[in-house]
């Protein structure tokens, strides 16, 4: 590998011979391995095996909880609400255009796979910005905060469909598809992972039950304190606050556990069970 410019290198492709690339990012020159390789979108990649220094915490001991949602792609317990970007309004008009002549058009004929490439291309912007909104968020995230809480939340389960079989059809499909493409293009594993790769041992997973519906005021725990989406009034104490905002907040406390493992008791016995913090994965 060597570098031609400011933006661009080469790279020495065995029986190909010197590969020019444009230079993204700075990485060491005594790098030993790479891949190549070429996506959906047709671009040609070339990525080096480096292992990146982890980011480091401010050392001052603050805590922050995450609460990633749809209508809010992650809020802070700060009171910060994130919105993770993505393609804009004509964009998106054209990808539909383009997935239903895709789905007219006759297999293996030129016309549908050059439609295929330009739909393939949009997908690949979106993945870009929401990548890029990761990165930024994880970095910036990492750099502020020593300890990082976010919810054990199981995506992969969470964004199965709905349709089920020819004996047991699902109910409601078409609403669980848009609402696993949200999940999806909020970004909420990537975030996850990015923080754990950028600050190892400093991100614990909480368990997620009641987040939503615990008052961090007074600890009282009741579904109808949850007004809506984003308004959270406490039926006991009447706390009032962003029920985004609110679920961070309960997931920055943690809920810390007892030295022998059980929970703390907080209120009264009939209470409902509280979340447990988990280790890290």
């Amino acid at each position: 590998m060597r570098r031609l410019s400011r933006n661009t290198g080469e790279v020495w492709v065995p029986k190909v011979g010197w590969v020019r690339f444009r230079w993204s990012r700075q990485v060491p020159q005594d790098i030993k391995s790479f891949r190549v390789r070429l996506d959906r979108a047709g671009r040609w990649h070339v990525a080096f095996a480096v292992v990146p220094e982890s980011v480091k915490g401010p050392g001052t001991g603050e805590i922050v909880g995450i609460d990633r949602g749809v209508a809010v792609s992650a809020a802070l317990s700060t009171g910060e609400l994130l919105h993770c970007p993505s393609l804009a309004a004509p964009q998106r008009g054209r990808l539909r255009r383009l997935e239903r002549k895709l789905a007219r058009g006759m297999r293996g004929s030129e016309r549908r796979k050059r439609v295929r490439l330009a739909a393939a291309r949009l997908k690949a912007r979106s993945a870009d910005i929401r990548k890029d909104w990761c990165e930024k968020t994880s970095t910036d995230t990492a750099e502020r905060f020593d300890v990082i809480r976010v919810e054990d939340l199981k995506i992969r389960i969470m964004t199965r469909s709905a349709r089920g079989s020819i004996e047991q059809p699902g109910r409601n499909v078409r609403a669980k598809a848009g609402l696993n493409r949200e999940i999806m293009r909020s970004g909420w594993g990537l975030l996850v992972r990015r923080l754990e790769d950028k600050a190892p041992s400093r991100v614990q997973k909480i368990r997620p039950a009641y987040t939503s519906q615990r008052c961090p005021a007074c600890g009282h725990i009741a579904a109808g304190s949850r007004k809506s989406q984003a308004l959270f009034h406490c039926v006991a104490c009447g706390y009032t606050l962003n029920a985004d905002v609110n679920a961070a907040r309960n997931i920055a406390a943690g809920h810390a556990v007892t030295a022998r493992g059980g929970l703390r008791d907080t209120g009264p016995a009939n209470r409902e069970p509280q979340p447990v913090l988990l280790p890290a994965a």
